[in-house]
This record gives structure tokens, C-alpha cells and sequence, in this order.
């Protein structure tokens, strides 16, 4: 007879399962609908997840119900139906299962994170709705995750320990940060919650493992109740119009030692990972099965998902009316470019108020002699100084050429045409059209996501404005002088599929295209052979590494990185000024490849560490010098 779920958190570890609406979403299931119904009208699909996960050795089965309450299912007209959702969730993952695993009532937060003016007595009702009815259909626990807020978490728990003594496990979502969003540090919340009656307490969601750790790690003290984690499969990225995850399954099994070594013992998945991940992590914990923590799972059958193609939007493009140009008022990058080296340097904004350091490593750039400094768009969707004021001073008081990022994700339509008219007015041109990171990988992460429209669209309103014409189609005083920049991502599966869109965006108006960052020296060769028939300049995408750490992280967790296995071997054991001067080494050694087939630089700065671009880019100018 297995032991409750009390005893076995608190005397082994245990393995969690992965997620349900990201996995629905890749068998090809549409985003927008209320995934917890399927309790209801697709109770096979639900049962064959939690089958596969059974399978793949997870022992704590989260119900369906994640947003299964009243002022969530309101919005799809099912608030009648929250008690039997919930209920069925429950009964629907008993069935599915064998008798050894345990099955627990996974509850979320009503606010998500976002400052919504939801009442205090809002919140109590739908709890009690939701975890009553959970733990009346015979919930072996109940699993509070995602939860961003410690005000509403004491809510929920309360709610749980008036109704009844189960198993509770809070979890709080983190994007590697030491507070909740209510601004409380992360051991004093622990301390109240175990105060208030939690069983296990960790972090899941929003984060990949790295994230996740990063987190762990800066508790002053580790609690004295048992961990869980529950990361997301790294940062979601959009490749051909669906949202994909970069961490892979052998990731996940080689965070899994250093995760129990700092307390944890319940690990699972959250978004973007699939059977094949908690297969990984079942694996991993075969080692500690000799100590009772984990039984040997059974032989691991995992199904791939059908893909789910999301076919992009067309936008119209106007003709041209008659208007008066504007003459420019300095080379662009495209005539530089196209003459000699030329080099950009990103250099992101700050996410706080204090400019003083961004402006001094922007003045060590500029007499390092950049070509331009770039500024991306609140990148990783996290909240940073405009990016079109940075540029406005950097232009203003250092002589700088901005080049600024666009991000389809913040702005309607009405919004991103006025934040373009502005750069105009401001006489800055240059611009990198993106589609942008999703609202949820950021700080805010139950902001909207606008996009309105996707990075083609936004290139044709910036050809439109440079036709003098309105993105309505109604005619300006003024033609602008964007020089209109594109993403290309050289790190994909299929190269001709990104010259595929490259093509389209010429078509649509760009004049240059910016890399991710390459790490392979025959990746930029590669390039080259497949744009030279292109007109387009293109800048070869180099970031410096500054550590074994950030290599992994990069690797396994950000959309559009890819690290051969060489040179993150190089960087194994490294932190520190060591790791950042192997890093620049590195760099160094990409760029005297680029240089050699392409005129374009655009080197990324690592956390404002300017001095390593500000190397990397005198090294550069001496190495175009030689080739003259």
C-alpha cells in the first residue's frame, strides 16, 4: 500500500508531470479555447495525456483544471459548469492512472499576475467553489501554482485549510527574481506560508530551469519544508507561426542533481514540456531510487504531437502619393555597409531608472568606433526605459547613430504607426522590425500581447511611410527615411525556409537584415552562399559567452540560440572574468570568419558589459583593415 502523499514528499522525492494546455496546443488543438472543458466534451484526450505521462514516470498527476473557476470560465459562458469541470478533472485523472500515483488538484491564480481589481471577497468565493469541488471528488491534494502575488496565495491557502487538512503545495511562478510581484522576498513569503499550514513549497512556470535555480539559489536559507519545481521547457519562441520551446529533454535530466541538492523534492514540468521530459527526469532520478525516493518507472512510450500550422496575416501595401521628401541627414548604414566593414552593437536600454552607466557604456562604444548602437524593444518581453529615449540621447548628446527595435507585441496599430511618426520627427531612422517575445516570458506576465500585426506588416507601414502614405492609406506631408531592418535566424532547421522569408520581407520592404547570434564558423559560410544573390546587406549576429552557465542557459532556454557542443565545452568550469575573457576569445574568433564574407557586424552586449563589445569591435576594425 503506497504511504499519503504527506510522508512520501517529506521522506523521498517525487516525480510531477508536465504540461497539459502547451501539449494540447502542439497535438494541434487551437490557443483561445477554455482547454479545462475538455474534462467535459473531450474526456479521452484529457485521459491519454495523463496516460502518457503515467507512463513516462511521473507519480503526481495535476487534474485539468488549472483555470477552472468561476471568473475565468465566465469569459466562455461555463461558470455554471465550474463544479462538475473540476469535479471530472479529478475523476478522469484517477481513472487514467495506477493506483501508485497521486492525484493532486492543480488551482491557479484569478489575477495571473496582472493588477487586476478583482475584490478580496471575489477571490474567497472562487476558491472555495474550486477546491471544494476538488476535494470532493477525492483530490489526494491540492497543488496552488503560477501564483505571482503572496496576498492572493495566502488567500488560496486559507481557503484550503478551512475546507480541510489535505496536502498542500504552493508554488509561486519567478522569472529568477528574489520577490513575489507584491514585492515580498521569497523567504519571508516561504516562512508565512509554512506558517500557515503549506506541506511543500517551490517555484514553477514563467522559467526555465535556469530560471528557476537562479531563484532557489538566492533564498538567504533554504526552507525548512521540501521543494518542488515545475520548470517551463526554457523561453517560448515562434518559429513558422508556432509557438515552440528550446529545452530539451537531456537538459532537463542534468539540472535534476543540482535541483535535490538544494532541497527539492518534487520535480516536474510546466509549459512546453511533454512526456519525453518527465521521462528525462524519471531517468535522471534512478540514481537516488536505492535511497526508497523514487520507484523504477515503467518502459517509457512517448507520442509526438501533429503540428499545428497558423497561417500568417496579408496586410494590403498602397501606392505612393505625391509628397515632398525628406533629405537625410546622414549616410546610411546601407551606403556604409555596402562600401566598408560596418559595425552595430546592441547595447538594451535599462530596467530601472538610473541612465548614468547605460550613457557611459554607450560613450565607450562610440570611441570604440561603433557604426550604431541598437536598442532592442523591451527584449524577453521584460519592462526597460524606452528604447526610443535612450536613442533620442544617445543621438543627441554622444553623436551616436540609433538603431531602434519595433516590436509588434506592445502597440496596436494605432500606437505603432505614432511611435514610427516620432522617430521620424526625431530624425531617427534606423529601424529593425520583430515580431517580438510573448508578453508571458517577461515581468509582467499577464500583460497583453497586442500584435496587431506581424514583423511583415510592420515593414510595409515603414515602406508606406517612406511612400508618404499612412498605413490607413491616406496621404502624410512627408515621406519618411526609415532604413527598414529585418530578423533573419540562421540557427534554423531548414536554412532555405529562412531565406524563404527573407525573400518575402525584401518584397515587403526591408533593406537589411540582423542575425541571431552564430556560434559556428560554417554556419556564416553557409549563409553567405545562400544570400549572395541577395541585394539586402546582411549583419552576422555575434554574442560573447560569460560562462558555462550562460552558455547553457542561451543554449537550452532562449528561442533562436544554438551553441555547438565544441565551444560550450570551452566554456565548462568558467565564470567570472575568466568566463568573459574566453567568451571574447571566442567572438573573436567568429568574427575573423564573418569579416571574411560579410562587411555586416552586429555584436550583442552581455549585460552591459560594453567592454567586451568595445574589445570585440576595435578587433574587428583591425581585422577589416588587413583585408583591405
Amino acid at each position: 500500500m503506497k504511504p499519503d502523499l504527506r510522508t512520501a514528499l517529506h521522506n523521498g522525492a517525487l516525480v510531477g508531470d508536465g504540461a497539459m494546455g502547451t501539449y494540447l496546443y502542439q497535438m494541434g488543438f487551437p490557443v483561445g479555447i477554455p482547454y479545462e472543458e475538455f474534462n467535459l466534451i473531450r474526456p479521452d484526450v484529457i485521459m491519454d495525456i495523463h496516460r502518457q505521462y503515467y507512463e513516462a514516470g511521473a507519480r503526481v498527476i495535476e487534474t485539468n483544471t488549472f483555470s477552472a473557476n468561476r471568473e475565468k470560465l465566465a469569459k466562455f459562458g461555463l461558470e455554471e459548469e465550474t463544479a462538475a469541470i473540476n469535479r471530472e478533472g479529478v475523476l478522469l485523472a484517477r481513472k487514467a492512472v495506477g493506483e501508485d500515483a497521486y492525484v493532486v488538484g492543480a488551482v491557479g491564480s484569478l489575477r495571473g499576475g496582472r493588477r487586476r481589481r478583482i475584490s478580496d471577497e471575489t477571490i474567497q468565493q472562487a476558491f472555495t467553489e474550486q477546491i471544494g469541488a476538488l476535494l470532493e471528488a477525492g483530490a489526494d491534494g491540492i497543488l496552488l501554482e503560477t501564483f505571482y502575488e503572496l496576498s492572493e496565495m495566502l488567500a488560496a491557502v486559507r481557503t484550503v485549510r478551512k475546507l480541510s487538512d489535505t496536502v498542500l503545495i504552493c508554488q509561486f511562478a519567478t522569472d529568477g527574481s528574489g520577490t513575489t510581484q507584491d514585492g515580498i522576498p521569497f523567504p519571508t513569503a516561504f516562512r508565512q506560508l509554512q506558517e500557515e499550514g503549506a506541506d511543500i513549497i517551490g517555484f514553477n512556470c514563467h522559467s526555465g530551469p535556469d530560471g528557476i535555480r537562479r531563484a532557489i539559489e538566492k533564498l538567504d536559507s533554504l526552507p525548512e519544508l521540501p521543494l518542488s519545481v515545475y520548470p517551463n521547457a526554457g523561453l517560448p519562441g515562434i518559429e513558422e507561426g508556432k509557438v515552440t520551446y528550446r529545452a530539451e529533454p537531456d537538459y532537463f535530466a542534468d539540472k535534476v542533481p543540482g535541483f535535490m541538492e538544494r532541497g527539492v523534492r518534487l520535480i516536474g514540468g510546466c509549459c512546453g514540456t511533454t512526456p519525453e521530459h518527465v521521462a528525462a527526469i524519471t531517468q535522471a532520478l534512478r540514481s537516488y531510487a536505492e535511497a526508497g525516493w523514487v520507484a523504477d518507472p515503467p518502459a517509457v512510450q512517448v507520442t509526438q504531437p501533429a503540428s499545428n500550422q497558423v497561417p500568417a496575416e496579408k496586410r494590403p501595401v498602397y501606392s505612393a502619393r505625391a509628397v515632398t521628401p525628406v533629405a537625410p541627414v546622414e549616410p546610411s548604414l546601407i551606403d556604409l555597409v555596402k562600401r566598408r566593414h560596418t559595425v552595430i552593437v546592441e547595447l538594451d536600454s535599462p530596467r530601472d531608472l538610473s541612465i548614468d552607466r547605460y550613457m557611459k557604456a554607450s560613450a565607450e562604444l562610440r570611441d570604440a568606433g561603433v557604426d550604431a548602437l541598437t536598442m532592442a524593444d523591451n527584449s524577453l518581453a521584460m519592462t526597460r526605459v524606452s528604447n526610443l529615449s535612450v536613442g533620442h540621447l544617445v543621438k543627441d548628446k554622444l553623436g551616436v547613430r540609433p538603431l531602434l527595435h519595433v516590436a509588434c507585441r506592445d502597440r496596436n496599430a494605432i500606437g505603432t504607426q505614432s511611435h514610427l511618426m516620432g522617430m521620424h520627427a526625431m530624425g531617427i531612422r534606423h529601424v529593425l522590425a520583430v515580431t517580438g517575445d510573448p508578453a508571458r516570458v517577461g515581468d509582467l506576465p499577464d500583460a497583453s500581447s497586442v500584435f496587431d500585426m506581424n514583423s511583415l506588416d510592420l515593414i510595409r507601414m515603414m515602406r508606406q511611410l517612406n511612400e508618404g502614405v499612412a498605413y490607413s492609406g491616406k496621404p502624410l506631408k512627408e515621406k519618411a527615411s526609415f532604413v527598414i531592418g529585418a530578423a533573419l535566424d540562421p540557427n534554423v532547421k531548414y536554412l532555405d525556409k529562412a531565406i524563404q522569408r527573407m525573400e518575402k520581407k525584401i518584397e515587403a520592404g526591408a533593406h537589411f537584415f540582423m542575425t541571431q547570434p552564430v556560434y559556428d564558423p560554417e554556419k556564416i559560410e553557409k549563409l553567405y552562399e545562400a544570400t549572395r544573390h541577395l541585394d539586402a546587406p546582411v549583419f552576422i549576429g555575434i554574442m560573447p559567452l560569460m560562462s558555462e552557465r550562460n552558455a547553457e542557459f542561451l543554449h537550452h532556454e532562449v528561442p533562436g540560440i544554438r551553441i555547438p557542443e565544441n565551444i560550450r565545452n570551452r566554456m565548462k568550469g568558467l565564470s567570472g572574468a575568466e568566463g568573459r575573457a574566453a567568451g571574447v576569445e571566442i567572438a573573436r574568433e567568429l568574427a575573423d570568419t564573418a569579416v571574411r564574407y560579410f562587411n555586416g557586424i552586429y555584436l550583442m552586449t552581455p549585460m552591459l558589459f560594453s567592454d567586451m563589445t568595445a574589445e570585440l569591435t576595435r578587433h574587428i576594425r583591425e581585422q577589416a583593415a588587413q583585408l583591405r
